[in-house]
């Protein structure tokens, strides 16, 4: 017998420890399910498009918004932005009309406005001696929102660049 065992101490983790343990791995799972697989991509493009000839970009990106050279280096700038508007809750609560009051929604078509949000991206592209050397995001829009706005940017360039593939093992 182990001396555990003899000691009257169990070898099994508390029940509270596993149910823990599994909530954990459910938030981490939940939370995976709201990648934003535009963002990922945009990751990706910003050293995936490194070593693009200048031609290439301009035929994949277009004609930047802004660009300047300075010395032997040139920078491209393309901004790309977006609303999307959807309609705001209802206000619940007495309304009367008529004289007949009730309670829940109002009436008719919705007069409790709209709520807007904006998504922007802004991608410099600098290139040295005619190819792209770095791709920096930026923008007012943060996070992976602005990040899936750069995908804008950079879709058409990614679809030029041969994907890898996993070999199997042999």
């Amino acid at each position: 017998m182990s001396v555990r065992r003899l000691m009257g101490r169990s070898t099994r983790k508390p029940v509270a420890s596993r149910a823990l343990c599994v909530a954990a791995l459910a938030a981490a799972g939940a939370l995976g399910g709201c990648a934003n697989p535009a963002a990922d991509e945009a990751l990706v493009a910003q050293t995936a498009l490194i070593g693009m000839p200048k031609e290439t970009l301009l035929s994949c990106a277009g004609v930047p918004e802004r660009q300047a050279t300075v010395d032997n280096r040139d920078f491209f700038t393309y901004r790309s932005s977006r609303l999307v508007s959807y309609p705001s809750p209802p206000p619940i609560g007495y309304y009367g009309g008529w004289g007949w009051p009730h309670y829940g929604y109002g009436y008719g078509w919705p007069s409790y406005g709209y709520e807007v949000s904006s998504f922007d991206c802004e991608a410099t592209f600098s290139l040295r001696n005619g190819v792209v050397e770095r791709v920096v995001y930026g923008g007012a829009t943060g996070g992976s929102a602005r990040l899936g706005q750069c995908y804008a940017i950079v879709q058409n360039c990614m679809a030029l660049i041969p994907q890898q593939t996993i070999k199997p093992a042999p």
